[in-house]
């Protein structure tokens, strides 16, 4: 998270603050992001702390407008494009960021390697060579920039398919032979005929604009896209099994998927026109190229153009030698503008990570997206300090957590404040670097199942913010919590509800004894005054079972708490 300078503060005297014990009161306490093993806090682990990047290293060739922007940017740049995985191994331990094409592989055992990096910059689409697991696992921020080759990919593909139409590359090696072939190389219009274009996102539907400029009907499938917003851009949605016997053409523009891996297949084949061309410059496997090999040799395909293969470069080349079969060594982004425009894109998203501007492009780790906004940074603070209590208070990081979400503000906020509680309730155990990058997924891992709900109506008081509440089920563990300006606020602790909400920042002091006990504030204040510690805000909740809670803010740890224990039925200490 991004952290400044704390302001100074007034501290109103030690009597003071406990003579107003019975409403509670506070004063603004530092705000921080980690929990350590208790007594020495330790400074938030780097993956946590966005914003923190120093250096950064290219290791393919981009634009030299990416350079210039992350030095313009304040970060250190190493730029060395053709290492080996020996060179790369070595060269990527002291690196905070890492941007690449597509030459280097950012596998499991870099990203081990790499002690120190936050961000994985992909100048490029797809994220094929970037281990987006094993960089979830580690809290390695993936980001890519989806629009950069956006136009140039979608040019590419149009001139594929005219390519198919009037078989021009085969006329033009035909000609460098010394031939004259006009009766060979019979082609046909595109006007009036139907191309089916599967996937509408940005390079589907630039596709699918610029071929009804030649007069082609476009048809087409997404499950995301919804009939409505592709009408908008003239194209029909239809079910796949009604699109296959309808084109003259068909082009993908998915993802390389499960779901997508072999979207054309003999069986989609057999259901096609004779004679259907098919255009891939989307990724390889898509199509099944087994499949098309058998169906351009039946007729069953009449051409396929294909900028992609299931392995670049293709060792078989039954396909790339077929004569019908129109082939680039994936040029989809090799444009200078598309290079600039990659370059240029990912260079500005890693500097605004830097400089704590916000995020864009995020693969993994969608919560993060949320982290820079002024408005949801204290709440994700108050998500992941009420997992903290929570794990504390309930002594167990396992078994099933309800996040609750109330008021119609944090409508949208399970998205992003449900792994900030489960780095909370994960925070200072096994794992090395819990982050909101990885940290459902290590919950997962780790026994703890996290789920979200949300009421639009919050209690009156507090309709106009929003409350927030966790719960570690079949006990009677819960924590329910607010933010005040920009303070993250406890408001109910088990069943108890404070007087007045208590800050959860810095480091904090957090008991439960029996009210009728007279000997716990002075024996605390004797703690205080032996330690050089000052006591920072002091709240305490209503009285239930003879007992109640009571949160101190302090200046510093305590490092030891024997002599309070005996007056205590239970205490810890957090660093929030």
């Amino acid at each position: 998270m991004e952290t400044g300078p704390n302001e100074p503060e007034k501290r109103a005297p030690l009597a003071a603050l406990l003579a107003r014990r019975a409403g509670g009161s506070s004063l603004p306490a530092a705000c921080g992001e980690s929990r350590h093993p208790w007594p020495a806090p330790a400074a938030p682990s780097p993956a946590m702390a966005l914003g923190k990047l120093q250096k950064v290293l290219i290791s393919d060739s981009l634009d030299p407008c990416c350079r210039e922007i992350l030095q313009a940017g304040g970060l250190r740049v190493q730029e060395k494009p053709g290492l080996s995985k020996e060179e790369l191994l070595r060269e990527i331990r002291d690196c905070d960021g890492l941007i690449v094409r597509s030459a280097t592989k950012v596998t499991a055992d870099v990203l081990e390697a790499a002690e120190r990096l936050q961000v994985v910059g992909r100048a490029g689409t797809g994220v094929d060579n970037v281990d987006v697991e094993a960089a979830t696992r580690k809290g390695v921020l993936v980001m890519n920039t989806p629009t950069g080759n956006s136009l140039s990919a979608a040019e590419l593909t149009c001139g594929m398919i005219m390519c198919l139409a009037r078989q021009i590359p085969q006329a033009a090696a035909s000609m460098k032979e010394g031939k004259w072939d006009r009766k060979k190389y019979m082609g046909m219009e595109l006007n009036g005929k139907t191309l089916g274009v599967l996937g509408l996102g940005r390079i589907g539907r630039e596709v699918a604009t610029r071929m009804q400029a030649f007069g082609m009907k476009t048809i087409g499938y997404d499950p995301i896209i919804t009939p409505e917003d592709s009408a908008t851009f003239g194209v029909e949605q239809l079910p796949l099994e009604q699109i296959w016997p309808r084109c003259d053409f068909i082009t993908v523009h998915t993802p390389l998927l499960p779901s997508t891996m072999g979207l054309l297949n003999d069986s989609t084949f057999a259901k096609c026109r004779r004679g259907v061309q098919v255009v891939n410059c989307a990724r390889g496997g898509i199509v099944d190229e087994d499949a098309l090999l058998r169906a351009l040799r039946s007729g069953q395909c009449g051409g396929a153009a294909l900028d992609v293969f299931t392995q670049e470069p293709p060792k078989d080349r039954d396909l790339v030698n077929h004569p019908n079969v129109i082939c680039c060594p994936h040029l989809g982004a090799s444009t200078r503008e598309a290079q600039s425009r990659c370059g240029k894109e990912i260079a500005m998203q890693i500097v605004d990570m830097a400089t704590g501007k916000g995020l864009a492009g995020i693969v993994n780790g969608q919560a993060l997206g949320k982290a820079f906004a002024p408005q949801t940074k204290p709440w994700i603070a108050l998500a992941r300090a009420l997992g903290m209590v929570l794990c504390t208070v309930g002594k167990q990081a396992q078994g099933s957590v309800q996040v609750c979400t109330l008021g119609t503000p944090l409508r949208e906020a399970g998205s992003y404040l449900t792994p900030a509680v489960a780095a909370g309730m994960l925070a200072g155990g096994a794992q090395k670097e819990v982050t909101l990058v990885n940290a459902l997924l290590l919950a997962q891992e780790a026994g703890l199942k996290v789920e979200t709900t949300h009421v639009d109506v919050a209690p009156e008081a507090n309709g106009s913010t929003g409350l927030l509440q966790v719960a570690l089920q079949g006990t009677p563990c819960r924590a329910t919590g607010m933010v005040q300006g920009s303070t993250p606020m406890l408001q109910q602790l088990n069943r108890a509800t404070f007087k007045q909400p208590a800050p959860l920042a810095g480091p904090v002091l957090i008991y439960r004894a029996k009210a009728s006990e007279p000997s716990t504030l002075p024996t605390l204040t004797g703690l205080l005054g032996k330690a050089g510690v000052q006591l920072q805000s002091y709240h305490s909740s209503g009285v239930v079972a003879g007992e109640q809670w009571s949160i101190v803010g302090l200046s510093a740890p305590l490092s030891d708490l024997g002599e309070l224990k005996p007056h205590v039925t239970e205490v810890f200490q957090l660093h929030l």
